[in-house]
């Protein structure tokens, strides 16, 4: 082991058998470093610590206390004793709603209107632009311990020469750096990091993993990134509960996200639990959405399971499509698991009863076939031990394994997404509307096990931290002019009061447009017509209205446009030829 101290983080390089010894480590050498800081109440305690749990393609309906089958105890617990939304919103896509949970503002203004590439426009720099200051910056100068681990992505991709990206890949060269640095975590207002600066990776063996800046060369044999990012998070609530001082936590898990990588004995549990078929699945999610109260019971918001014309009888490749998601279910069940253990190191520190826990996902489910692309860009072809990874485009070689690459597909992220339509990238309830969970033992005032129909979006939460920090959001930072939040605290909602809210909630990613206003949402699919749904009587959008409704249309669409020229999603890039 190798630890050197820095300026502003701790770097601890591994070489460790077990992952256990590992944070067994990571535990020592914090508190060697904070030795003299011991537990003791302060008047910063009365602030609240906070947890802020981030899925990666989880669907709305994927867990338990949303109407799923898949085993999720933990966050069942939070929502039994804490508050669902049911309308809670993201802009569709990983890195854009990074990029806006963490600045409070709209992910073009943060400079992420679209993925991690530059692409010289203002609003599609590909990384936290300087106009932005992120959550951890403000809440570390409030005096907040801020901890990050998982996954980054919002700094810009490196991507080299062909030959020499898929060694890169592969572990089987070594590059300092995987992003510009400063555009790390640990350079952007969090104290301590570790995770993937991309956003695609192996579950066994992730690329672009860091402690701090420092690469993270080797891992043990019984590694599990889901296991590692919750085990570390434990890590740093032990250490920093020590200190006196509140502390803010990033958890951003890659979970479930493709590639559908998963232990075998968390795939045993679901190996027969989707061999009836996607209508079999999605009617008891549905009933089950009703049943937990998320969903009103008293009209059939259950849309049509997309590509109805598929029977499930005569899918030629059930067999798989039932494993692969199988795997899928094994993931999310390990990310629960692990979350348990977060919360069992709050109870053992003394922290749970003043923490506030958010859970959310980043966008609906992901419709991608992994399995149909090709080694590159974020894809690797090997393993680092030289072994080739199978892309298994026809079905055949079960997903679950390091040496695979797959997803599950359209259809079952239609199911994951129940009750709504489309998914991740589209600007559908499918795609832009997820679970979140907010526990909070000594501030929620909302009835424990309540759900809420007031509408938030991720770019919340930096309003509603800063005001349960005690402190205000900067107009400058650094030197640097930043731009307004336009994010609204949700802390009345917390509170169990109803708050003025966003009058209009704007979306726009690669060509997908939308606008939310009152009841109203005119939305449209890759630049084609404007559709508007009645969200009130239509949540799963089934009835387009536009053509009864044209002065609405209207309205709607100038106002989307006024943002798009003033939030900079226009010009768009030019294309690249």
């Amino acid at each position: 082991m190798q630890i050197s101290r820095k300026p502003t983080h701790l770097h601890i390089s591994f070489s460790f058998k077990s992952f256990k010894t590992q944070i067994f480590v990571i535990l020592l050498a914090l508190m060697v470093c904070n030795g003299s800081l011991q537990a003791q109440q302060t008047k910063d305690n009365k602030r609240p610590n906070i947890i802020l749990i981030m899925a990666d393609d989880l669907g709305y309906s994927d867990i338990g206390c949303y109407g799923g089958e898949i085993s999720t105890p933990n966050l069942d617990n939070l929502a039994k004793n804490g508050l669902r939304f049911s309308q809670f919103y993201n802009t569709s896509r990983c890195c854009p709603t990074r990029a806006s949970l963490l600045t409070g503002l709209y992910s073009h203004q943060a400079g992420v209107g679209d993925m991690t590439f530059d692409q010289k426009t203002p609003g599609y720099r590909g990384y936290l632009t300087e106009n932005t200051v992120t959550i951890a910056e403000v809440l570390k100068k409030a005096g907040y311990h801020t901890g990050m681990i998982g996954k980054w992505h919002v700094s810009n991709t490196v991507i080299k020469p062909k030959e020499e990206h898929l060694k890169w890949l592969a572990h089987q060269s070594y590059h300092p750096f995987f992003s510009p640095v400063e555009q790390y975590p640990v350079n952007r207002g969090f104290e301590k990091y570790y995770g993937t600066i991309w956003g695609v990776n192996n579950f066994f063996d992730p690329f672009s993993l860091v402690n701090g800046t420092e690469p993270v060369k080797t891992v043990p044999k019984d590694f599990y990134y889901t296991d590692a990012i919750n085990d570390t998070a434990s890590a740093y609530i032990s250490q920093f509960s020590k200190t006196g001082k509140p502390f803010f936590l990033y958890v951003a898990h890659t979970a479930p996200h493709w590639p559908l990588h998963a232990l075998d004995e968390d795939i045993k549990k679901y190996e027969n639990t989707y061999s009836v078929g996607w209508d079999a699945i999605r009617e008891e999610r549905y009933k089950k959405l009703i049943r937990e109260g998320v969903f009103p019971g008293d009209k059939n918001m259950l849309s049509n399971r997309w590509k109805t014309e598929l029977k499930w009888e005569n899918n030629p490749t059930k067999d798989w499509d039932a494993h692969a998601m199988a795997v899928r279910a094994a993931m999310i069940d390990r990310m629960d698991q692990g979350i348990g253990r977060i919360i069992n190191t709050l109870k053992k520190t003394g922290q749970l009863e003043n923490t506030l826990i958010i859970f959310l996902s980043d966008n609906g489910a992901s419709s991608d076939d992994a399995q149909k692309y090709v080694p590159g860009n974020d894809r690797p072809g090997q393993t680092r031990t030289g072994q080739e990874i199978i892309y298994p485009v026809n079905k055949d070689l079960n997903a679950g394994p390091e040496n695979t690459f797959a997803s599950a597909d359209q259809m079952w992220s239609n199911v994951a997404n129940t009750p709504f339509r489309y998914w991740k990238t589209e600007p559908f309830e499918g795609g832009i509307c997820t679970p979140m969970i907010a526990y909070w033992p000594e501030g929620l005032k909302a009835p424990k096990g309540s759900v809420t129909a007031q509408k938030g979006h991720v770019m919340d939460f930096m309003a509603t931290f800063t005001e349960l920090a005690k402190t205000t959001y900067p107009s400058t930072f650094e030197g640097r002019t930043i731009t307004p939040t336009t994010g609204q605290s949700i802390v009345p909602i917390l509170h169990n009061k109803q708050r003025q809210g966003h009058d209009y909630l704007f979306f726009e990613h690669i060509g997908r447009r939308a606008v939310i206003h009152g009841d109203w949402k005119l939305l449209a699919l890759n630049n084609d017509q404007w559709q508007l749904y009645n969200l009130k009587n239509d949540r799963s959008e089934m009835n387009n209205v536009a053509t009864v409704n044209p002065d609405i249309v209207a309205k709607l669409s100038i106002a989307w446009q006024d943002w798009a020229e003033s939030h900079n999603v226009l010009p768009k890039p030019p294309k690249a030829k």
